[in-house]
């Protein structure tokens, strides 16, 4: 059953990016495929993020130990669609340029805090084999903290990308804010819990 689930959510995590390829062969991705294609893989990306960093919140409010096996996978998918994003981003408006890319990361903040969402997630996404967590034993759930600040910097290359701080980007900031207020709320109950 859960290898089933696993398989099921594997499938449907890639549906977003077999539309993609779909559509760059049909050309239903609208006059700016490229575009198209930078604004979906980010767009999965943060809700990839999202689902991940709400997994630990739904196993503690219902207990259903049962989604914590599925973490991993969400947030592989997050770094899956970060380096999409990022690669079409750098193919597209960079044509793979070196130079141009650190250019672009000094000059544009938004830029900027986009590369430091995916710079965050590298590390989790090469440490997040059984292999791994064995070999750093407690600073691998230490390391693993830096989904925070990827979650954090997406929340505000977001909203700097498109430099209206209203709809979309205050949704998915809000998320974010409410994620991680949910754990500094259970971190300062359990905290309070020991001190008595």
């Amino acid at each position: 059953m859960k290898r089933t689930a696993k398989v099921l959510l594997f499938l449907a995590a890639l549906v977003p990016a077999g539309l993609l390829v779909r559509g760059i062969f049909t050309g239903d991705l609208g006059i700016n495929p490229a575009e198209t294609i930078q604004l979906e893989t980010g767009r999965w990306t943060f809700k990839f993020l999202l689902l991940t960093l709400a997994v630990t919140p739904v196993r503690r409010l219902t207990g259903w130990n049962v989604v914590i096996q599925f973490r991993r996978m969400l947030g592989l998918f997050a770094f899956f669609y970060a380096t999409l994003h990022f690669s079409s981003y750098w193919a597209f408006d960079l044509v793979f340029a070196f130079g141009r890319l650190f250019t672009d990361i000094a000059k544009r903040p938004f830029i900027l805090m986009g590369f430091l969402a995916w710079l965050a997630m590298l590390p989790l996404a090469i440490t997040s084999t059984k292999g791994w967590i064995r070999r750093l034993g407690r600073n691998w759930a230490r390391l693993h903290m830096l989904i925070y600040v990827a979650a954090v910097c997406a929340a505000i290359h977001f909203a700097w990308k498109v430099k209206v701080f209203t709809g979309d980007p205050v949704l998915y900031a809000g998320a974010v804010a409410v994620l991680l207020a949910f754990r500094g709320v259970w971190a300062a109950r359990r905290a309070a819990h020991t001190a008595r």
